[in-house]
């Protein structure tokens, strides 16, 4: 007898192939695609609704909240079932109790509390220890971040890794791959990973090679250096001899707006050349970070309480700002890529609540101050904890991106509470992948958004029996109603239920159902290569 049997579905199988009409069964935790006369101990009638595989999130920050309701939320309702986390070179472990401090003030952009079980993360096996433990409504398999590799080894230090160093940073992340870490990444534009040499990125990316790790990159540069960063990101695969995944790649600052045919060639060129080279997109024109993304990584190598005594300082404020607005200063200026204040946006300002919800002209205004000394006294009021919405991209580079093979799907969401503010994405670019390139757009069959969302993602990122509806593949599906698919997040009610997602199962288990949770916690962690 089946456990399930989902009758009269429109099966979208996650290869891009038409959909067709028919019955899938689940048994054990796997599809049964033969369900002649077969009986089960539950019947869903789906009654032409769409059945796809359970959608993969190619670039999450979930392990930051695992096994929290908040990551239950932001991934199961949308229909995520499986998340590839430990990207931007943010991961949740390795940690050394004697710069836990720096790794936490580095992480907090994505969570608000920390396990007590932090301090025992001194390698990846451990992390799994904890991970394997907790609720999980979504399959998560993880990276190991550049950044807190860094810091366990050297501290926020603000210079080239020595060899002891490096070789240090080696042995963790052998480790790492040896316990089933899916690969390494960085995040070139974060402290202290922007202070990484490319020679110490290939270095640590041969390590990951003999495990066919794969290496994802929030490259040094999306705006005026675009071009150049793509090209370092995939020689570190040339020399290093591993996949790469280009992060959330975007064209930012309307002066760069159409270097995409040159970033895609590239990517096709690498591909040609036998790097297997693909790159993740979120379906939005709007990048979110920190709004310390404004100012130079540099002045933060002592971190945040230390930027925050400077920004008390006018004379430096001025200072700050002559670099901030001269396009020569060599940073990924998210402030000039947003066109200026009117296009930066605050979503999380606890001390100063009155700030969210508004672009910084318009807070500005609010308190009858300039936009440049509001700014600086946001970030002193708040000791430079808070996050920015960024309008720096255009439609038409969007959806030429996507349009791309070698691109597939990924939130990049920041999720640190359901509670706070933030970018739409973290809740329902699944769904508005659909909605905005098929619906809307109509670049995309809903088969081919699909999958890039399912069946692509698990090929590109070797996600072992996932991404398919195929006969013993894992049972992880969502069943949604395309014509009520609708995401209802925006940059106003940024954590919002999707309409039309009516069940996902994670590993046979349904999960969610009906906009309301089941209790069923059968989201795995996943070992790569195992």
């Amino acid at each position: 007898m089946l456990d399930i049997l989902i009758k009269n579905a429109n099966i979208i199988d996650g290869s891009g192939k038409p959909a067709y009409r028919g019955n899938v069964g689940v048994k054990d935790g796997k599809l049964v695609l033969d369900t002649e006369g077969a009986e089960a101990a539950k019947t869903i009638d789906a009654a032409g609704r769409c059945l796809a595989p359970g959608f993969i999130d190619a670039h999450s920050h979930g392990d930051m909240i695992l096994g929290s309701e908040d990551a239950h939320l932001f991934k199961t309702t949308q229909g995520v079932t499986t998340e590839i986390v430990g990207q931007c070179g943010l991961s949740m472990a390795p940690v050394v109790p004697e710069n836990m401090q720096a790794t936490q003030n580095m992480l907090s952009m994505g969570t608000t509390w920390f396990p007590d079980d932090m301090k025992n993360w001194n390698s990846f096996s451990r992390y799994l220890e904890y991970a394997d433990k907790q609720p999980l409504t979504a399959n998560a398999k993880m990276y190991i971040g550049h950044s807190t590799l860094r810091i366990s080894v050297m501290g926020m230090a603000n210079r080239p890794a020595t060899d002891k160093e490096l070789d240090t940073m080696k042995g963790v992340l052998r480790e790492a791959m040896e316990s089933g870490a899916a690969g390494f990444s960085t995040g070139l534009i974060y402290t202290p990973s922007c202070y990484a040499e490319e020679k110490e990125i290939i270095e640590l990316a041969k390590v990951i090679a003999p495990f066919n790790g794969i290496y994802a990159s929030h490259m040094r540069d999306e705006a005026n250096f675009v071009v150049d960063a793509v090209k370092e990101t995939i020689n570190v695969g040339r020399q290093a001899g591993v996949r790469v995944d280009i992060s959330h790649h975007k064209m930012l600052g309307k002066p760069n707006w159409g270097k995409q045919k040159q970033t895609l060639a590239l990517i096709h060129q690498a591909n040609d050349e036998g790097i297997r080279t693909i790159c993740d997109q979120y379906p939005y024109t709007r990048n979110m970070t920190t709004l310390n993304a404004c100012m130079p990584p540099w002045y933060f190598e002592n971190g945040f309480a230390s930027m925050t005594d400077k920004l008390r300082d006018p004379a430096f404020r001025e200072k700050l700002r002559q670099e901030m607005e001269d396009p020569a200063t060599p940073y990924d200026n998210y402030y000039l890529n947003a066109g200026g204040w009117s296009g930066v946006y605050v979503y999380s300002a606890a001390k100063t609540p009155e700030a969210e919800g508004r672009f910084i002209t318009e807070y500005a205004e609010l308190i009858g101050k300039d936009p440049w000394t509001a700014f600086f006294d946001l970030c002193v009021e708040n000791n430079c904890s808070t996050g920015g919405v960024y309008c720096s991209m255009c439609d038409e580079d969007v959806c030429e991106i996507i349009r791309d093979p070698y691109c597939i799907v990924g939130s990049d969401g920041l999720t640190r509470s359901w509670k706070e503010k933030g970018h739409p994405r973290a809740s329902a670019t699944f769904p508005h992948a659909i909605t905005y390139f098929v619906k809307e757009k109509g670049i995309l069959t809903l088969e081919q958004a699909v999958n890039k969302m399912t069946g692509l993602t698990a090929e590109y990122l070797l996600i072992k029996n996932k991404g398919f509806i195929r006969d013993g593949y894992d049972a992880d599906l969502v069943l949604f109603d395309y014509d009520r698919l609708q995401d209802t997040a925006t940059y106003i009610n940024s954590n919002s239920i999707t309409e039309g997602i009516d069940c996902v199962i994670v590993n046979g288990a349904i999960v969610y159902a009906d906009k309301q949770f089941t209790g069923e916690y059968s989201g795995r962690m996943i070992r790569h290569n195992a």
